[in-house]
């Protein structure tokens, strides 16, 4: 899904089972005007240990739609502070096993800090706002994923 006009900065989520390229979705934040003076990329990846856990394999559900347009709100959010041209988030969802990528966030501005700031708060607040459920699980075992206190606040600081 992809938003944007002249005077807001184009927005593209994705949410999607397949893996990603990380080199073609950071070019993908340059328009090709030379107005980007900074990208800030995030990449997350499944861990083998979680809280004391080991993970065998990380399924994750979500609402289609529901999930898009939360994500969408997340990158809006962060064009209303900061001066994007372009913010980007794909998320995976599926079965997914350590070491595979899960999340990557670009965003595009003219300065460092508006790229810095804004690709960090788009990262806190998807893991604490997107709608998404996350089961590890390991051999005979599962267990869901609660939400942690450190993220949430992470996430109170903006």
């Amino acid at each position: 899904m992809t938003t944007g006009d002249l005077s807001q900065p184009a927005i593209t989520v994705s949410v999607q089972e397949a893996d990603f390229d990380i080199a073609r979705l950071q070019s993908s934040l340059l328009a090709g005007l030379a107005e980007e003076g900074a990208v800030a990329t995030f990449t997350g990846y499944v861990r083998r240990d979680n809280e004391d856990r080991q993970v065998g394999v990380l399924e994750l559900e979500h609402y289609p739609g529901m999930t898009e347009s939360s994500i969408t709100d997340i990158l809006r959010q962060a064009a209303a502070r900061w001066p994007l041209l372009r913010a980007s988030v794909v998320h995976r969802v599926g079965r997914l096993l350590p070491g595979e990528q899960i999340v990557w966030v670009g965003v595009a501005s003219k300065h460092r800090e508006a790229a810095f700031s804004a690709c960090e708060f788009v990262m806190d607040y998807l893991k604490t706002q997107a709608p998404f459920w996350k089961k590890e699980r390991a051999g005979d075992s599962e267990h869901w994923v609660a939400p942690r206190e450190s993220d949430n606040k992470r996430a109170d600081r903006w």
